[in-house]
């Protein structure tokens, strides 16, 4: 990845946004403080690959977080198309997706990419961080949230995926299964200041900054906390203050 070694690298901004004017007008304020911004399906609905285009002409990388999860050859398609747009350098799909899918998946990353070159980095996510253990026995999945997150992220690993998408409750036990090159980002991100009525949303896994970092995560998501927060730009320079903190 092509980030400087400054706290803010490790920061990444969900510009949660329904409107494109909306998002821009925001991410020109705090641009300087964070190390790339998530487009999600929300955004990338309304506004779709003009977002990714607009947002990347800031400077900052994208991490664009469509959560592919289809058959091998649509995922592939599109992976690829999603690595060709400009800025891009996380792009996601579903661990449960599967072998077939998530190998799929790596090969499209790397297609057109000259050898040694650098290239969009492909992550997984492995338990939704707004499932707990009752959601997962709800949908049929079995074990714990933690064996379960382990076991997909080894899975990532070993179909070529760079990383996953992991609450800080199972970034330690991957960290320890997959080594150290393996990427892990952490949503569900919240400052250590962070008020009980700020709480109450629909993340179930949450950690402060400084515990996501120690736990191992390479690269933190913070949404909410700075969008919604009166002074966005003291928000996010809290949160590099904490990264900085735990380093």
């Amino acid at each position: 990845m092509t980030f400087d070694a400054h706290p803010r690298s490790s920061l990444i901004v969900a510009l949660d946004f329904d409107s494109l004017s909306s998002a821009l007008k925001f991410a020109q304020k705090v641009s300087d403080l964070v190390g790339m911004f998530k487009i999600g399906n929300q955004l990338f609905t309304s506004a779709g690959p003009e977002a990714v285009k607009q947002i990347a002409a800031l400077g900052n990388g994208i991490f664009l977080d469509l959560k592919f999860h289809d058959i091998p050859n649509t995922v592939a398609g599109a992976v690829l198309s999603s690595a060709a747009m400009p800025g891009v350098q996380l792009v996601n799909v579903h661990a449960l997706g599967g072998t077939a899918m998530l190998q799929a998946a790596a090969q499209a990353v790397s297609a057109g990419v000259p050898m040694g070159a650098d290239r969009t980095r492909l992550i997984a996510v492995t338990i939704l961080t707004s499932m707990d253990h009752k959601a997962m026995r709800e949908a049929g999945i079995g074990g714990t949230v933690l064996t379960r997150a382990v076991k997909l992220a080894q899975l990532s690993k070993k179909c070529g995926v760079d990383g996953v998408v992991a609450s800080v409750q199972e970034a330690k036990a991957i960290r320890k299964a997959c080594g150290r090159e393996f990427l892990i980002v952490t949503p569900g991100v919240r400052p250590a200041q962070t008020t009980a009525e700020q709480q109450k949303d629909d993340q179930a896994r949450t950690a402060t900054p400084a515990q996501a970092i120690k736990a191992g995560a390479d690269y933190i998501v913070v949404g909410r906390p700075i969008i919604a927060a009166s002074d966005p730009r003291a928000a996010a320079q809290e949160i590099v203050s904490e990264i900085t903190s735990a380093k």
